[in-house]
């Protein structure tokens, strides 16, 4: 809503958004892109527009979407879908992905899975042996391992630990 505001204080009224990205059907002045970039600032958002940064963007705003946002993960497997979904080569997006961000995109792809996990360890009435199938684990014990690697904890003991912290915080 900010960024389609902000365009249309600028008169670019041909444009469409979609998550994390927009594209603007006429060609801006100069003068009016540096005050979109300046008033997008004032709400945290950066204007991106060097093809690296762009496809970067639109990389990390696929599997955000996959990971957080969707019902089921594809069944394919996320190199396919990514690949299919950007229209890029995966080693490309791979090798780009790994020189810009410093960390492969299979690893970026486990945080935002990980992060997912302790979601629905938290927030939801699932239990482990269905939170690795919804996510396509192949087993509990894999999901469990990932989990600590990235955690340093085990599900369950991060799950007995929100629990504990939200007594403490109803005794108070």
């Amino acid at each position: 809503m900010i960024v389609k505001s902000e365009l249309e204080k600028l008169g670019l009224s041909e444009y469409s958004i979609e998550l994390g990205m927009v594209e603007v059907l006429e060609t801006p002045a100069i003068e009016q892109l540096e005050r979109l970039k300046r008033n997008l600032l004032k709400f945290g958002l950066e204007l991106l527009d060097d093809k690296k940064s762009i496809l970067i963007s639109r990389i990390k705003s696929a599997i955000i979407d996959m990971v957080h946002y969707r019902d089921e993960l594809p069944v394919m497997k996320y190199s396919d879908y990514l690949a299919e979904k950007l229209g890029y080569d995966y080693k490309y997006l791979s090798n780009m992905f790994s020189e810009v961000k410093g960390i492969t995109l299979q690893k970026y792809i486990i945080l935002h899975k990980i992060e997912k996990v302790k979601e629905l360890l938290l927030y939801q009435q699932l239990n482990l042996t269905e939170i690795a199938y919804k996510l396509h684990y192949s087993s509990v014990a894999h999901l469990s391992n990932q989990f600590k690697k990235v955690t340093g904890l085990s599900p369950s003991f991060y799950k007995k630990m929100k629990e504990n912290r939200t007594q403490n915080l109803e005794n108070i």
